[in-house]
């Protein structure tokens, strides 16, 4: 019996070793400004696998200061990474375990975008000038360097976090300017550490790319830019496989909240997309009666303006797990 016992053991040990998730450090050599099938994997990852990688900004400027695209690309993506066991009607969960700041400057624009003011009041704000900041990441504030008199003492509290995680889309490419149900540039501030989004996969593969990183954003990117930066990214993923309601748009979670997204060249549209987004997610997860979910979302629902100056637009609806644990089961 022993030697059973034994054998077993040693068995069961390989199997766990087979298993065992893998550490990957990628350096990319080549970056992408499309969500597109056709953009080849530059790296096959499986589930559960810790991917350490750098993004460069949007102007596609690395941690050196070098640009390492051409000038005309915006906001040049990380990968693609091919998912193990990845298929079309699986949602993707992406895991962003640690990012960082690669440099001490990020940028902005002096600049409000045109759905920001009526036209009347426009005119002042119409010329793009770039604005560097100093990036402090002992404080993690940022400063803009401007020849101000009331900005001299003006600093913003920063934080790390992702303009862009997407899959490829069904269908025809997106520019990575673009969002939509694939995910793509949502510009949304809680896309950082320790946040978990939810993507539909359409292909094979799911074909993730990520990167924009940003230092720091008020609702709605009015500058066009937020402030940004260049990152280092840590991140795993999960495979939902074929879950029971197929997954329509992005969904996004943090330790606080529950997030669903919105995205359409509407703003009410955007806000209809996100509200049936989040009412469908907790109907899956607490299995609520649309009266019960009236009741649940009418008393706690909050709404983010994440952008408004891309293609679409996007509303986040969020509702706080504090608020959630009171359901029950």
């Amino acid at each position: 019996m022993k030697k059973y016992i034994v054998i077993a053991l040693v068995i069961l040990q390989s199997n766990l070793q087979a298993q065992k998730h893998t550490a990957i450090a990628f350096t990319p050599t080549k970056y992408f400004s499309e969500f597109s099938s056709a953009n080849a994997p530059m790296l096959t990852i499986r589930p559960g696998d810790t991917v350490y990688t750098s993004t460069v900004d949007c102007n596609g400027f690395d941690s050196l200061g070098h640009q390492l695209t051409e000038k005309d690309a915006l906001n040049p993506l990380t990968g693609p990474f091919y998912v193990e066991g990845a298929e079309p009607g699986d949602v993707l969960k992406v895991n962003l375990v640690k990012l960082s700041f690669s440099r001490k400057t990020a940028f902005s624009s002096a600049f409000f975008h045109e759905r920001a003011l009526p036209a009347s009041d426009y005119a002042p704000f119409s010329k793009i000038t770039p604005v560097i900041w100093d990036l402090d990441v002992k404080k993690m504030i940022a400063s803009p360097r401007m020849n101000s008199a009331h900005l001299k003492n003006f600093n913003v509290k920063i934080h790390p976090f992702l303009g862009c995680v997407g899959v490829a889309p069904e269908g025809k490419p997106f520019p990575t300017t673009d969002s939509g149900p694939f995910g793509g540039n949502m510009d949304f501030t809680a896309v950082t550490d320790h946040a978990s989004v939810y993507l539909p996969v359409y292909h094979n593969g799911a074909l993730l790319t990520l990167g924009d990183g940003h230092a720091a954003q008020g609702d709605g990117e009015l500058n066009w830019d937020a402030i940004e930066t260049s990152l280092n990214v840590a991140f795993t993923v999960q495979l939902i496989k074929k879950p029971t309601v197929a997954l329509a748009a992005p969904r996004v979670e943090n330790n606080e909240y529950l997030m669903a997204v919105g995205a359409d060249s509407s703003l009410d549209v955007a806000l209809k997309i996100a509200t049936k987004g989040l009412l469908r997610w907790l109907q899956e997860k607490y299995n609520l009666t649309d009266a019960e979910a009236t009741q649940v979302m009418g008393s706690s629902l909050e709404y983010k303006i994440a952008e408004i100056v891309d293609p679409k637009v996007e509303i986040v609806a969020m509702i706080k797990k504090t608020a959630l644990a009171k359901i029950s089961r």
